[in-house]
């Protein structure tokens, strides 16, 4: 029996990559230095017993639609694979009483909306959705491989024609806001939308944003969102049931210390001490940790340096509840919402952005507060919820507070008072919910990284996706593709493009490279 293909790291990519690898016959060992596989995507009881907590990754849309589950969408249904469909998938919660929201049913949207011109606007961006849709997501459903962008690019301009084109290449190129500006006059409308910018460190005013609200509106509104039948790891699950029925393995408490290499060829890796040769090194790294293995030298100081400079974005702080009830919102709809966004403005976002960017503890930080349970209550006792907020953005090094309430400048102190802050404005929107909570546990930057280093800062995303670090430049010019200077060693996770989120298409693409 020949050398195994070794892939290091457990997360979506890692086990995507290992299970369409281990379908196809190939010899697949995955190792994972925590005590359970799945990276950003894991469920577990954080608070109290019987309360099933996403860890970090909630939503799995873009598992859904990945070409991994086109692929081998019936032999993970086999495995356990189910997701929960969500006709409401995201609201901004602006005034405490004021909201605006997206649902699949067109009409039920509008009625949020205070324009009737942004109505119109919103119809007319829904019917082009499809022709757009195909050429943003097959973009970034492509290999940043001359051959396969080229073919592309060629299609979509022969299609499309110039004009087109230009205009599609100039929306990739734009800032959520000067996108928001020109498309809608309700400033309500251009915060809700906005703030899914945020998700992928994208404050209103970044070039390159703009894609990520478009798709995520239009997205939602078309189809809806998709979360995992008991929690996000029915994925992860799944993928290692899956792994294993084709003869890989995937071994935890497995700590990679080094990947060998010799001649400008990778030769092996060693886990826990002990060397293991292998064929083909897939590692699910970000970059410092990658450049770390291999010694600090792959033979080409350009990559080098790049993977020494590789931006992380701000961080994230999560908070996990335990509820006795209902979030009991002034805004009473805003319980049908998978996704509610607290943010006041477009503007407080900026600010949000600039000061943690800067290092302080924001002063009005944006949360993502999550109702899984709404949807799926498997995931608590019976008449119980989980809540699952994420606070964006927060710095992973305090530097100071923006509010001037919080002295301490180490999160192992501050993590409780910046809760609370986080806590007082979901309370501001839904009087009386403090009294809801069971239970509650508090996730720092710095614990999201003790627990999975690819989350350097608390980077949830593991790296910006500006335009600098993004396409072609993702992770480094030249390495788009994921494939490094050493023969027989390939980069995958989120690092690579197409970048975070649970598409797991560096994983797949990788996959697909090795015959």
């Amino acid at each position: 029996m020949g050398k195994p293909i070794v892939i290091i790291g457990s997360g979506i990519n890692g086990l995507v990559a290992a299970a369409d690898l281990a379908a196809r016959g190939k010899s697949v060992r995955v190792y994972e230095r925590g005590p359970t596989p799945g990276g950003a995507v894991r469920t577990e009881e954080l608070t109290l017993p019987g309360f099933r907590h996403d860890v970090a990754a909630m939503n799995l849309s873009m598992f859904a639609g990945s070409g991994f589950m086109a692929k081998h969408g019936a032999e993970m249904a086999k495995h356990g694979m189910e997701f929960v469909p969500i006709s409401h998938p995201f609201a901004q919660a602006m005034e405490p009483g004021d909201y605006l929201g997206v649902s699949t049913d067109l009409d039920e949207t509008l009625a949020t909306f205070g324009s009737e011109a942004d109505k119109a606007t919103w119809r007319a961006l829904m019917e082009d959705f499809p022709e757009r849709a195909g050429v943003v997501g097959g973009l970034l459903g492509t290999p940043m491989k001359r051959w396969p962008l080229a073919k592309f690019l060629w299609s979509k301009w022969r299609a499309l024609g110039t004009a087109k084109s230009l205009d599609v290449a100039r929306f990739l190129m734009t800032s959520p806001r000067a996108w928001l500006d020109e498309t809608f006059e309700d400033p309500r409308l251009r915060t809700a939308l906005s703030t899914w910018g945020m998700h992928l460190d994208f404050a209103p005013d970044i070039a390159g944003g703009a894609i990520f609200p478009y798709l995520e509106a239009m997205g939602g509104q078309a189809m809806g969102m998709v979360i995992g039948k008991g929690g996000a790891d029915v994925a992860t699950r799944a993928l290692v049931s899956m792994i294993e029925a084709h003869g890989g393995s995937v071994t935890c408490n497995a700590e990679v210390s080094e990947i060998t290499h010799q001649g400008g060829r990778a030769t092996g890796v060693v886990v826990n001490g002990k060397k293991i040769e292998a064929s083909t090194i897939l590692a699910a790294l970000a970059p410092k940790h990658l450049l770390r293995l291999i010694g600090g030298n792959s033979g080409d100081a350009r990559f080098d340096r790049g993977m020494e400079n590789f931006s992380h974005a701000p961080g994230t702080m999560m908070i996990h509840l335990a509820l006795d009830a209902p979030v009991p919102w002034t805004a009473g709809a805003l319980g049908k919402y998978a996704y509610v966004h607290i943010g006041r403005t477009i503007d407080t976002a900026s600010l949000t952005y600039a000061q943690a960017a800067a290092g302080l503890l924001p002063s009005n930080p944006l949360l993502v507060v999550g109702q899984p349970t709404l949807f799926d209550p498997s995931r608590a006792p019976e008449g119980k919820q989980t809540l699952w907020v994420q606070v964006r953005m927060v710095p992973g090094e305090i530097k100071g507070d923006a509010k001037g309430e919080i002295s301490s400048r180490n999160w192992e102190d501050a993590k409780v008072a910046m809760a609370d802050r986080a806590l007082d404005l979901i309370e501001e929107q839904a009087p009386g919910f403090r009294d809801t909570i069971l239970a509650q546990t508090t996730v720092s930057p710095l614990d999201l990284e003790a627990g999975n280093p690819n989350l350097v800062g608390g980077d949830q995303i593991c790296g910006s996706h500006h335009l600098s670090q993004n396409f072609l430049y993702r992770p480094v010019r030249g390495f788009s593709d994921g494939h490094t200077p050493i023969a027989g060693l390939q980069m995958i996770g989120a690092a690579c493009w197409p970048g975070a989120g649970t598409g797991a298409g560096s994983g797949f693409f990788a996959a697909q490279d090795i015959k």
